[in-house]
């Protein structure tokens, strides 16, 4: 049945082509319908086959290449047999039974989809469930502290030390940066133009400055302007036979800390006419979103407080009771990352902020995203958290995907509440905007920029591609 709807489907896509004017939305759709139900093979063959008879039309095939390569990413994703998924499990946890593995699926800690008629596990389903399962079923005061989190605990105490709980900026850090893409050889055909973009650090911030530029790989390059969301550095170079192809760029900034008491912070009424306030109190659609749920969950919490302070903190305590941090899906293949995490009630840095931003925005709360890297001495890794903007006190960074601090001291437990640490690389001050100069194909990764973009004259390369490295030096 399923070779069948195929052929129609391609006799479909032919008999359109003919058409003087051709209606391709029928096609369009059926590859989203295909996607959705998690018939990926045939998504692609159909996307391919629309790609071949549209070169002459751009936006159509991109529109085309963008669904095929949503298909295939979601294949990686969901990459993980029902055997090689549940030999994992008892390696980890010693023998389950049926009803347990069940139970675990039942209860969304265990990920899988349908992929061309298969039980297929998300790549990270196995560690999230262990996560999962901490999360619920142990006291989080009572999991050991990790490196990460006593070094975190730490700085944040000196953080408070040298504070005056009105956002003083403090704690500066000097740190260098080398951070290198190198590209598979072979990946691109031999002459061709590789083209690429890799995280640069935000200049005008009063948490982040004193950038250097020490050396690039290439000889040739462009810096993005203040202007842009995404901070990039672009470089060019031919592909080379057998050969990778390496970028890399050196740097060193400062990066400092500030923290608001939350018991300082000043929140006089906004003036909600203002162009500022509509455009951070809006949807940026299709994920920060005012569904029916993310309506219900923050009413639900707030009721009747019209204090804006008070509601960010009655939110942000609400996640670390019932948003716990898992490893995510790639937010390309994502359609809603909101209805992800208010469904799935989990995420990663990037879907917890994105939910928290949704929360806020609904509310009628200024805030912005705000993303890049967390660079510590331990745990170096991309992380997204955001600014929420109080009448009269400014902008005051939030970390919502940080668990409360092992102390006594409320403070320091609830640091990431109003504040934030010296260890971060800023990048972007937003989501999902242009890159500079501009990309051509779907980007890896459409709303966030972390890692990097590369693409050729034919095509986006994906993160199996190609591999990132962070190299840091404290000074």
């Amino acid at each position: 049945m399923k070779s069948v709807c195929l052929y129609l489907t391609l006799l479909l896509i032919l008999a359109s082509g003919c058409r003087k004017n051709p209606d391709h939305s029928i096609l369009i759709s059926s590859i989203q319908n295909h996607i959705e139900a998690g018939n990926l093979s045939t998504a692609i063959r159909i996307a391919d086959s629309l790609k071949s008879l549209t070169e002459n039309d751009r936006s159509l095939f991109l529109k085309a290449d963008s669904l095929s390569e949503i298909a295939y990413r979601t294949a990686l994703d969901f990459s993980s047999t029902s055997d090689e998924t549940y030999t994992a499990i008892e390696k980890r946890l010693g023998p389950v039974t049926r009803e347990q593995l069940v139970s675990w699926e039942l209860k969304g800690w265990l990920e899988k989809r349908l992929i061309d008629g298969r039980d297929m596990y998300f790549n990270r389903a196995v560690s999230n469930l262990i996560l999962l399962k901490a999360f619920h079923e142990q006291n989080a005061s009572a999991i050991p502290e990790d490196d990460e989190a006593v070094a975190r605990r730490l700085h944040t105490g000196d953080v408070l030390k040298a504070s005056d709980g009105k956002g003083k900026i403090t704690e500066t850090k000097k740190i260098g940066i080398v951070y290198t893409i190198t590209v598979e050889k072979d990946a691109v055909p031999e002459n061709e133009t590789i083209r690429c973009w890799l995280p640069w650090p935000r200049s005008g911030h009063p948490r982040q400055g004193n950038i250097v530029l020490l050396r690039t790989s290439q000889p040739d390059y462009q810096i993005s302007p203040d202007s842009s969301i995404h901070s990039t550095i672009y470089m060019e170079q031919k592909a080379h036979k057998g050969a990778p192809a390496i970028f890399r760029v050196e740097y060193e900034y400062e990066s400092s800390a500030q923290w608001f008491n939350p018991d300082s912070i000043i929140a006089r009424p906004y003036d909600k006419s203002s162009d500022f306030y509509n455009k951070y109190t809006s949807e940026q659609l299709p994920h920060i979103n005012f569904s029916s749920e993310v309506r219900r969950i923050a009413d639900s919490i707030c009721g009747s407080e019209k204090d804006p302070a008070e509601n960010v903190f009655m939110i942000w305590r609400w996640f670390k009771e019932n948003i716990p941090w898992t490893g995510a899906i790639e937010y390309s293949v994502l359609p809603d990352i909101t209805a992800y995490a208010c469904n799935n009630r989990r995420g990663d840095c990037g879907i917890q902020t994105i939910m928290f931003m949704s929360m806020l925005r609904y509310r009628g709360i200024p805030v912005r995203w705000q993303s890049g890297w967390k660079v510590p001495p331990f745990g170096k890794n991309l992380h997204d958290w955001c600014e929420v903007y109080f009448e009269a006190t400014g902008w005051v960074p939030v970390d919502v995907s940080f668990d409360l601090q092992q102390t006594d001291n409320q403070d320091i437990k609830e640091f990431f509440m109003s504040g934030i640490d010296s260890y971060r690389l800023i990048v972007n001050d937003g989501i999902a905007g242009e890159l500079h100069p501009g990309k051509e194909y779907l980007r890896s990764e459409p709303y966030d920029f972390q890692r990097g973009e590369l693409e050729w004259r034919g095509g986006n390369l994906y993160f199996d591609k190609w591999d990132y490295e962070m190299r840091i030096d404290y000074k």
